[in-house]
């Protein structure tokens, strides 16, 4: 059974920018690329830095892949996979997020590992 979390409203993101929600015991960084519109989800834990600040960090893209850059020592680590461009032996965990009508909805973290 998928366990979907309303985490905020369209009108909570910011174009082009990230905010962060705690889903379960996990912190999400949501990030809204208006050119695409599409939304992502990844860990808001940045593996380098060792601190929960990636819902800061800047998004654009390079070579055309939609990245967000870590606000802390500036690895690029992809919207679609959290894979780090410049190290990939770290990576940020990715949640599945959705539009219900209005809502943003992430899928819990226990939905995930069944």
């Amino acid at each position: 059974m998928e366990n979907w979390t309303t985490v905020c409203s369209q009108e909570d993101l910011t174009p082009n920018a990230g905010v962060c929600a705690k889903v379960a015991d996990h912190q999400v960084a949501i990030f809204y690329c208006k050119r695409s519109d599409k939304i992502y989800g990844l860990s808001n834990f940045d593996p380098i830095g060792k601190a929960n600040v990636m819902s800061r960090g800047i998004i654009g893209s390079l070579s055309g892949e939609p990245y967000v850059a870590s606000p802390l020592y500036k690895q690029h680590y992809h919207l679609e996979t959290g894979a780090c461009l410049e190290e990939p032996e770290h990576a940020l965990t990715r949640f599945e997020v959705r539009r219900q009508g209005n809502d943003i909805q992430v899928l819990a973290p226990e939905a995930l590992a069944s």
